[in-house]
């Protein structure tokens, strides 16, 4: 009797590596999009961040005075233009940006964020987190406000405290303030 072995994979091998296989690619497409969003978002916090710094540094050069100290309820353009996008004019009137990078101020999309000014809030403990948050690119600021636990809007203790909200992709809302 003669016996040939015969060298390769049977059948159930293969099939085996595909599902798994199959397998790894489908927790991979799964986890992709989540990961994508992740990134976006701290993109976002990012943002929000550098917002924060130069609402920062305008009260500092401006005498106290925050983005929206002259009207609460509407944000400084030049301080959008110059310490946001940095948008720069020359002696002729002319607009050019004058950052050292072509880096705009966008939200991770594209999209230009929109700048809402709240004006201050007068209850104690306010809650301002509504459902009006759920507009996406828009960066709300309270004044005389700060962050309390959850990202919970809080009235604050002063006319130069502030506190920006901002609703996250996928409903989470952040929360920063200047204390």
């Amino acid at each position: 009797m003669t016996t040939k072995n015969k060298k390769g994979f049977t059948i159930i091998e293969v099939v085996l590596v595909l599902a798994i296989a199959g397998l790894i690619f489908l927790m991979v497409f799964i986890a992709l999009p989540a990961l994508q969003r992740s990134q976006r978002n701290t993109q976002r916090e990012n943002d929000i961040s550098r917002f924060l710094t130069a609402a920062n540094d305008f009260q500092t050069n401006n005498s106290g005075r925050t983005p929206w100290s002259k009207d609460p309820t509407k944000t400084d353009t030049k301080f959008v233009q110059r310490y946001i996008d940095q948008t720069c004019t020359t002696s002729d009137g002319k607009n050019y940006s004058c950052s050292e990078s072509s880096d705009q101020f966008r939200d991770p999309d594209g999209s230009t964020y929109i700048f809402t000014a709240k004006g201050k809030l007068t209850g104690t403990n306010d809650n301002a987190n509504s459902s009006e948050t759920d507009v996406t690119h828009i960066i709300y600021v309270y004044s005389n406000a700060g962050c309390g636990d959850e990202n919970q809007v809080l009235k604050g203790t002063g006319d130069r405290q502030y506190a920006l909200v901002y609703t996250l992709e996928g409903g989470a809302v952040t929360c920063n303030d200047n204390h």
